[in-house]
């Protein structure tokens, strides 16, 4: 007995609320049908269906292996639509959003690369550093760094910020350089706060190996990356900013790094798409390409980036990594 296509034959029956019906759409003969029925009650040993001259239907043990068929070869029918798409040179409209920072510094400095290996998706590109709906705006898929809430979405760990706390030099010599966590209460900051709530967020030092919050004063606070940025390169007081942000500023000088024996803790940075069964070639290509940019970046790639599917299926990855970036200053930064 052919299971799949008795469980093909048994939703088309009920779908039809007929025999006949239900074998002309499949083009089968009315009696194979019923046979095929007749064999698989067999088979389960229950009752499917209530039979009458007038009408049919489904007996609570039948309602239930319904709902489970259906499931089933939705499921099929997703995962063969999935290899079918595959085959296919990606193509169309895609709608990503990206933090304002990464966008400029690392994404569309590349984006001739993407556009010459898939000439035929056009990208639009979103570059907010505020939460945004993927369902009601429409996006495709989204690049957010730090600990992901749980939700229908499904992310992909494509590398790891790690952070720096820094200085300009014209502040430095003006307040002194503090060399321990004590001695910030002595200094200010220049602060974040979040684009939802409002609130000024903590900075944290990892000190062997556990996360120390500390709260910093200051007279400046921004809501934006660039900013938060330009203000520290003003002299307005310290900042844990990205370290491939500050890099430049480092080589230059008009950064300096402080208390670098207790960094920042560490952000995941994840590609983030709405959790269909499958991803459409162009969701696809544009995840496979831009983990493949982080990862040749030695500041943003990280070691062990790994898939993490959770729905976001990211509860998987633990909570001492969560515990560690939901603490972190600049999360909510480049969310």
């Amino acid at each position: 007995m052919d299971r799949f296509q008795a469980m093909q034959v048994f939703t088309r029956v009920v779908d039809a609320n007929s025999f006949s019906r239900a074998a002309d759409s499949l083009g089968l003969p009315r009696a194979t049908v019923t046979n095929i029925i007749q064999n698989l009650e067999r088979l389960l040993q229950v009752r499917l269906l209530n039979r009458s001259t007038r009408r049919l239907s489904l007996t609570q043990d039948g309602a239930a292996y319904y709902e489970r068929c259906v499931s089933i070869l939705a499921e099929v029918e997703e995962t063969e639509a999935s290899f079918r798409e595959a085959a296919r040179a990606p193509r169309g409209r895609l709608r990503i959003d990206v933090p304002a920072t990464i966008g400029r510094l690392v994404l569309i400095p590349q984006l001739c690369d993407f556009h010459t290996r898939f000439p035929e998706v056009e990208l639009a590109i979103g570059m907010t550093d505020r939460p945004v709906d993927m369902v009601r705006e429409a996006v495709d898929c989204a690049i957010r760094v730090g600990a992901l809430p749980d939700s229908s979405l499904v992310a992909r760990r494509i590398g790891t910020f790690a952070g720096i706390t820094c200085a300009a030099p014209s502040y430095l010599e003006r307040y002194g350089e503090p060399t321990t966590l004590e001695a910030l209460a002595q200094h200010r900051a220049v602060n974040y706060f979040s684009s939802l709530s409002g609130r000024v967020l903590d900075w944290d030092f990892v000190v062997d190996g556990v996360v120390k919050e500390v709260k910093m004063e200051g007279v400046v606070s921004v809501n934006d990356g660039d900013a938060y940025l330009a203000c520290a390169l003003q002299g307005f007081g310290l900042v844990q900013v990205p370290r491939f942000m500050a890099l430049p500023h480092l080589e230059s000088g008009a950064l300096r790094e402080i208390l670098p024996q207790w960094g920042p803790a560490p952000m995941p940075i994840s590609a983030i798409y709405p959790a269909n069964r499958h991803l459409s070639p162009k969701v696809r290509a544009f995840v496979d390409w831009v983990a493949e940019l982080f990862a040749a970046c030695p500041l943003l790639g990280g070691s062990g980036a790994v898939d993490v599917c959770c729905g976001y299926e990211g509860k998987t990855h633990g909570n001492t990594l969560r515990s560690l970036v939901e603490q972190h200053n600049l999360a909510e930064s480049v969310l």
